[in-house]
């Protein structure tokens, strides 16, 4: 039994590292998205902007 609860506890002590590890790789897919599609995200950007403005004006 005291073997289950060490290898729970350094199971838990290791994860800790791994989270550090998956948040840096989630911001490297993040970055790496945008700068493919910077174009498409612009432009996008850019019609929403549009629109709020120009909807805005009528009111």
């Amino acid at each position: 039994m005291t073997h289950v609860k060490q290898f729970f506890r350094r199971l838990h002590e290791e994860e800790d590292g791994i989270g550090t590890v998956e948040i840096i790789l989630i911001i490297v897919v993040l970055i790496g998205l945008v700068i493919i599609f910077k174009n498409q995200l612009t432009s996008l950007v850019n019609n929403i902007f549009k629109k709020i403005i120009s909807q805005s004006s009528s009111i």
